[in-house]
């Protein structure tokens, strides 16, 4: 004989819930009143709202969220949208300052952030699930050039901001991002002004608009300077490639006496290939990274880097597409190249 254990919860005797039907009643205005009091309070009187309020209390009525999803077309979520490997999303202090900043962003509001991860090379399945109405907007990070999701966005009417500069930006793309261009010629002519003039780099991706402007800020420096620009090579952010980068560009130039490295990541990689191969810091050779996410403090030695203000870029990109649901700009000025310095 089988013994079942299971305990069913019996729902006999209790209350039904309440209904918009009886908070209208208590309320008493009529059912499309308090619905539209309930969704949002459009053409409802301040005596009706406050009346459907206080039914709502009284009663203890909660919204069918489906139901109210047909009626306003909103999700009440937004996505956050990472063109990432999943391991790098866990492992890069990028990503955390990221959520930090739109956690703030959002922390008044009812809305509910999607992390939704677009695996190299499956853009379109993402760009689907953007357009098909899962979401009412949608904060990019991270972008490469062969994403699309920048020109899938502008050809969509989802609500959206990128965080940093899309590559195909066309005037009406609105982001948030700093001056990557100055804050890589102002790393390298800090190093200049330690007098090292045999000057590499480790920059960025180029399919990335970070790589590509502080790559530009690194060569407007060093040439302003007189100083040779052939000592470059490429990571794509990560320690490991910051790593297998310094090795490649000490064996090409071995009498290197300083490194600009587009992230402190890199450059964290770059520092242990320099310690195995006895170059010491910053005595043989001057480093400075970009990003200041906390890595920098557990490096050795610790690293001379460029603040990147992620938190406040996320934050501000939050707060820009609050104002595009709220409808404070669509219709209006247009946000487009906007820089969070």
């Amino acid at each position: 004989m089988v013994v079942d254990n299971t305990t069913f919860r019996n729902d006999v005797g209790r209350p039904p819930a309440p209904t918009l039907e009886q908070v209208a009643e208590r309320a008493g205005v009529s059912r499309s009143t308090a619905s539209r009091a309930i969704n949002g309070g459009l053409r409802v009187s301040p005596e009706a709202q406050a009346s459907v309020e206080a039914a709502v209390a009284d009663l203890g009525y909660t919204p069918n969220r489906a139901a109210r999803s047909l009626v306003t077309k909103r999700t009440d979520s937004i996505a956050l949208v990472v063109p990432e490997p999943d391991e790098r999303i866990l492992s890069d202090p990028f990503f955390a300052g990221t959520l930090n900043g739109l956690s703030t962003a959002l922390a008044d509001s009812e809305l509910q952030l999607v992390l939704v991860i677009a695996r190299p090379g499956d853009s379109a399945r993402t760009i689907r699930y953007l357009r098909n109405g899962h979401v009412d907007g949608a904060i990019v990070v991270s972008h490469h050039r062969d994403d699309e999701l920048d020109r899938a966005l502008q050809q969509s009417r989802l609500p959206n901001v990128f965080v940093g500069r899309p590559l195909s930006d066309e005037g009406d793309t609105q982001y948030v991002d700093t001056d990557n261009v100055a804050g890589g010629r102002i790393a390298t002519q800090h190093l200049i002004d330690l007098g090292r003039r045999r000057i590499g780099t480790i920059a960025g991706p180029l399919d990335m608009s970070a790589g590509i402007d502080r790559l530009a800020g690194w060569r407007e420096a060093v040439r302003g300077a007189g100083l040779p620009e052939n000592a470059v090579v490429h990571g794509d952010f990560t320690i490991a490639s910051g790593a297998a980068s310094a090795r490649r560009l000490l064996e090409a130039h071995p009498d290197l006496d300083a490194l600009f490295v587009a992230s402190d990541l890199m450059a964290a990689g770059a520092l242990g290939v320099l310690a195995e191969l006895g170059r010491d810091v910053p005595g043989d050779i001057a480093v400075v990274g970009y990003d200041n996410l906390g890595v920098s403090m557990s490096t050795n030695p610790p690293l001379t880097t460029v603040i990147q203000p992620v938190v406040a870029m996320a934050r501000a990109a939050g707060v820009r597409l609050l104002e595009q649901l709220q409808g404070s700009v669509i219709g209006g000025e247009p946000l487009s190249s906007h820089r969070s310095s």
